[in-house]
Formats: C-alpha cells, sequence, structure tokens
C-alpha cells in the first residue's frame, strides 16, 4: 500500500520471497537448532543478486543509492522467521560498505566482488569484552611496524565471527578517545588472529557469533581503510544504515508475530467460539496492527530522508527505538495469544519473541539512541 515502492522494487522483494520460500523455509527450523545454515546459502544468495544491492556497480554491485530496494529484500528476508539468519546473511552490509567506500582501490577490487558473489563473506568488529556502546574507548592496539601493523586486543559479540574470511577490525592507532581510532581489514589467514568458541545466544541462534583475538598479528599496512586516526567518522556513518536495518527487523518481528496471533485466533475455540470472537482479543490485535503500521510507515520516512542525501540522525534514531518498542510489545501479546502454545519451541512466536530483544542492544542500545535524540533536539 506504500507510495515509496516502484515496479522494480517489487520485481526485486518477488525474487527475494521465492529464495526465502525455496531456499530457506523448508530448512530453517533444523538450522535454528542447529546454530548455524550453511554457507552455500551465501553463495545462492549472490547467484539471486540479493548480497548485491547498495553496492557499486564497478564491484559487482546492483542498485547503488536505492535505499527502498534494500528495504523490499529486507523486509522478504525477514520471511524466513529468523532474525539470526537475517543476521548473519546480511553482515557483509555492516563489514563490507566502509571498504566499498574507503579501502584502497586494489584492495577494494580484490575484496568486495566475491562477498557480493557470496564466494566470501566479510563481518564487522567494533564491540570488546566490556567496551559495549562505548565505541570511543575501544582498547585493541594496532602499532606500525614498517609496512604492517602488529595488532593486539580482542572483540566479542561479532556476527559471522565463525565463518567469515574478512574482518573490517576497528583499533586504536593512535591517542585516547574518538581521534585515535582507524579500521583495518584484517584476514582470517593473517598471522596472530583467531577465534574463540562460537557463543550461545537468548536469541537470533541461527547466527554465528563469536570473540575474536589478535596476538601479534601482521596486518599489511595498505590493509588500512581510509585515512589513519579517521575511523570513528567511517564507524558512525556506518552506524546510520545498520539502524534503519535494525528497525525493519523490528516491525517485520512484530509483523510476522502479529500475523501468526491473527490466524491462530480465527482457528483457535475456547468456551464455544473462536477466540477472535472475545473483544479483548480483537482489541489485542487492533492495537498490534496498528502499532506496526505506525512503525513501518515512520521507518519508511526514514529511508526517504536517506534516499533524499540528508543525514537523519535523529529520525532514524527515533525509528530505531519506536519499532523496537512495538516489537517488544506486539510479539509478547503474539505468546499471550497462543496462550500454552506460545512457549513451547514448536510455534514460531516464541522465536520471534526471543529474537525481538537483541533489537534493543545491537547498533547501539536504545539508552543510547535517546543520548543521540537528545543531542539531536539540543538537551
Amino acid at each position: 500500500m506504500s507510495d515509496y515502492f516502484n515496479e522494480t522494487h517489487q520485481q526485486v522483494r518477488a525474487t527475494a520471497r521465492k529464495f526465502i520460500e525455496t531456499h530457506v523455509l523448508p530448512h530453517i527450523d533444523d538450522w535454528e537448532e542447529a546454530g548455524e545454515f550453511p554457507r552455500d546459502l551465501y553463495k545462492k544468495a549472490g547467484d539471486a543478486g540479493l548480497l548485491g544491492i547498495g553496492f557499486p556497480e564497478a564491484l559487482g554491485g546492483i542498485g547503488e543509492g536505492d535505499i527502498f530496494l534494500k528495504v523490499a529484500v529486507s523486509e522478504e528476508l525477514m520471511r524466513s522467521t529468523s532474525g539470526g539468519l537475517v543476521a548473519g546473511l546480511g553482515s557483509l552490509d555492516i563489514g563490507l560498505p566502509p571498504v566499498a567506500k574507503w579501502a584502497k582501490k586494489e584492495i577494494r577490487e580484490q575484496i568486495v566482488p566475491p562477498v557480493l558473489r557470496g564466494e566470501k563473506i566479510a563481518a564487522l568488529a567494533v564491540t570488546e569484552p566490556g567496551g559495549g556502546s562505548d565505541v570511543a574507548s575501544l582498547k585493541t592496539r594496532a602499532v606500525r611496524d614498517g609496512d604492517h601493523f602488529i595488532v593486539n586486543g580482542s572483540k566479542t559479540f561479532i556476527t559471522s565471527g565463525m565463518c567469515a574470511d574478512h574482518y573490517t577490525v576497528a583499533v586504536r592507532t593512535g591517542g585516547e578517545g574518538h581521534g585515535g581510532i582507524s579500521l583495518l581489514l584484517i584476514d582470517r589467514d593473517m598471522p596472530g588472529f583467531s577465534t574463540g568458541k562460537k557463543l550461545r545466544k537468548m536469541g537470533w541462534w541461527a547466527s554465528d557469533t563469536a570473540e575474536l583475538f589478535f596476538e601479534d598479528c601482521r596486518v599489511p599496512a595498505d590493509r588500512l581503510i581510509g585515512a589513519e586516526n579517521a575511523g570513528f567518522i567511517a564507524i558512525m556513518s556506518n552506524f546510520l544504515f545498520e539502524r534503519l536495518s535494525l528497525a525493519i527487523m523490528a516491525y517485520m518481528t512484530a509483523q510476522l508475530a502479529y500475523e501468526a496471533a491473527l490466524e491462530y485466533t480465527q482457528q483457535r475455540k475456547a468456551f464455544g467460539r473462536n477466540i477472535v470472537g472475545f473483544q479483548v482479543t480483537r482489541h489485542k490485535l487492533v492495537d498490534m496492527a496498528t502499532q506496526i503500521d505506525v512503525a513501518r510507515e515512520y521507518t519508511y520516512r526514514c529511508a526517504a530522508l536517506m534516499q533524499a542525501g540528508k543525514n537523519p540522525i535523529k529520525e532514524v534514531a527515533m525509528a530505531k527505538n519506536f519499532s523496537v518498542d512495538v516489537c517488544e510489545k506486539v510479539t509478547r501479546e503474539a505468546v499471550q495469544l497462543f496462550g500454552g502454545m506460545g512457549y513451547m519451541r514448536e510455534t514460531v512466536v516464541e522465536r520471534l519473541y526471543r529474537d525481538a530483544k537483541i533489537l534493543s542492544i545491537g547498533g547501539g542500545t536504545t539508552e543510547i539512541m535517546k543520548e543521540l535524540i537528545a543531542k539531536q533536539i539540543k538537551l
């Protein structure tokens, strides 16, 4: 019903929906239980053209600058019912943009195309143990040694941490604070790099999440992304689209929970009638539908601002917080409407309820978003 999408968007949406129906939905329950999905799914997504959206054609991408093409695909990928799968499959969307924009030309041409084809996997490594949202205080240190950097430190909660081939890593090359941070592109096979065991999580089970360790890791100096000590700006610019993506994940998680609850309440009988026949049930469903529509449309407005070349930091932070709040409320109500079945692993609302929680943490916590908004409105 939205005016934001044209015929091309809808064609790509149909491609993404077919991809999910064919390659994901028959297997997603097994992948969730296994805590991972097959690596060849990246290749299938690349072949379908789903990984290249938002990247330059010169590097093998399609649709650079068309935000709503990415929105349409993101919505359809969420119909996998697994936020973890979407996060894992989409780790390139936060790991690769700095490389595509600011890495040296020969590095861009070497790294980006294979990732967009699904032959290689890219990840972003910023968060550190004890650091959380305090990016400006990161401790991982990179010291120049001739034509290399020597990196020491660790990262945690890294999506695709176990399986990635390339990591865009935030390191400290200068003094304290945001002015001393740089980005390095580190490959899995570089000496001194290792991963810890896979981390077990409350939700997003199908995503691979890991710790990374750097012990005198030697990284060629030409793997510096952008200017030395200018990495914080790149990280912040990356956050805007990441937060928009999390808002999309939030309202789509809510949408799936609402759809499941609507179907269930129309079939489940209690006290001689379908439970949707009770006013309290209908009103819950109405509130759920209303909140989802408002979250979706405001997120679309933020995407339109980005499409117009604006930098809507405040609006995207608001969209993320509002959509996440809606997501938590709607998934909770969906479980409640399912009753005892909502607590069972066999129902999709149980998974959606668990997956909802990370959205208020990832990409900057709800509290950090409020601080950003406060600064923007000059409080």
